[in-house]
């Protein structure tokens, strides 16, 4: 145990366990005590949701990061939940496979974390989210007591779906231990083919027209204003209003084809300045596309999201926006180099987000999530969250029996 003194949480010290059995003691002792925990991955995700004000326990998963099974030929992985997406994917590619999920910065993204958070990236378009992935878990809750749900078994019905619930609880139903992946043959070849448009009215076009395309896309994004950091693709022009992105994946005859007729058919349509990237670069594009932390996120039904985008696009000059189109998902970024955000009221950013922002998502019919909250701001959960969903009391009470001391990241997750 050491104390730790940099951190966005409360912590009084910090637990590196290497075992199950160590993480049931611990919770076990602080569920007497009442004492906080805080379980810790990658730490990609500390300044998402309210900050706590209570001192407790940092749980560190780090050490937990070894492949518990791995029979390839049945497509199905366990491993501990300190290992990282990236560590996972590596040992998988040993046998010609991975899990076909991205996540913000796969480096230090944990499995636990990515399940806690349901993180996800571009290729939930096509391949959905962790959850889709999730076969079993192992946790321990906030009594110290072990328990597990789903298996190691592709069809596997039995039992209520316990490693769904745990999908995006935020470490406040238990802390994962190991988990059970559904995985998948590593594709061979990969392209993505961009095209600049003139308009947001030019970019509604095509994506709707990728409803009847001959194609079968594994990616379709679309981006506004200025690029992230340390961006692969050519500079977007300055005549150009977003850049629409479509990737393909599967064997060189395949992802040729798919590439040229999409080309094609965006022609047909009076596009124009498009480009198709292969090989090496196409690698770094994609790991560009998935790997940035967002600000803030949007979610509506995927026919409003370029209208939401647009507005959002001209209130937000400074921002890297970047959709997940055919799911409805705008991601909205820190500008970079840092420059001040807009807002009606001195710079404050919760008026940005209940003032600005939140009325026009709600006029689409949508939801927004502030997924970091910056330096020395304080948000309500309502403005985190938005106002209380209908299942939220049902949620209280599944929390309670779960986690009765309320010890397991208490104000982290506030329904």
């Amino acid at each position: 145990m050491t104390a730790n003194t940099a951190s966005e949480l409360p912590l009084e010290q910090t637990v590196s366990p290497t075992d199950e059995l160590t993480v049931a003691a611990l919770i076990g002792e602080a569920h007497k005590s009442g004492t906080p925990v805080y379980p810790i991955g990658g730490g990609t995700s500390l300044d998402y949701g309210p900050q706590p004000a209570r001192p407790g326990i940092r749980l560190s998963m780090n050490q937990m990061n070894r492949v518990l099974d791995h029979p390839a030929d049945d497509l199905t992985i366990t491993v501990e939940a300190g290992m990282t997406l990236a560590q996972l994917n590596r040992h998988l590619a040993t046998k010609r496979q991975w899990l076909p999920i991205d996540a913000p910065e796969s480096v230090r993204a944990t499995v636990g974390g990515i399940v806690a958070t349901n993180a996800c990236g571009p290729r939930r378009y096509s391949h959905g989210t962790i959850g889709d992935y999730l076969l079993g878990i192992r946790a321990i809750d906030g009594c110290g007591e072990a328990y597990a749900g789903g298996g190691r078994v592709v069809k596997n019905a039995a039992g209520y779906n316990l490693p769904r619930l745990m999908v995006g609880s935020l470490g406040t139903l238990g802390v994962i231990t190991q988990a059970t992946f559904m995985v998948r043959p590593l594709p061979t070849h990969s392209a993505l083919v961009i095209c600049d448009l003139p308009s947001f009215q030019q970019a509604e076009c095509l994506l709707a027209a990728l409803g009847q395309s001959r194609t079968t896309p594994m990616i379709v994004e679309l981006l506004a204003g200025p690029a992230l950091p340390f961006c692969p693709l050519p500079a977007l022009p300055d005549t150009a209003a977003s850049r629409l992105a479509v990737g393909f994946e599967g064997s060189a005859a395949d992802v040729q084809g798919m590439a040229n007729v999409l080309c094609d058919e965006w022609q047909a349509l009076g596009a124009d300045g498009l480009t198709t990237i292969t090989r090496a670069r196409v690698d770094s594009a994609w790991n560009w596309l998935s790997e940035s932390p967002a600000m803030l996120q949007i979610n509506v039904l995927p026919s409003r999201l370029v209208g939401v985008m647009e507005q959002v696009a001209w209130l937000m000059a400074a921002s890297p926006l970047q959709a997940h189109a055919g799911n409805g998902v705008l991601r909205i970024y820190r500008p970079s180099p840092p420059a001040p955000l807009p807002s009606t009221d001195e710079g404050s950013f919760a008026n940005l987000v209940q003032n600005t922002l939140r009325p026009i998502v709600t006029a689409a019919g949508g939801h927004l999530t502030v997924l970091a909250t910056p330096t020395g701001v304080e948000l309500s959960p309502a403005e985190i969250w938005g106002p209380p969903r209908p299942g939220a009391a049902l949620m209280r009470s599944i929390q309670q029996r779960f986690d009765p001391a309320g010890i397991l990241n208490p104000g982290r997750y506030t329904l």
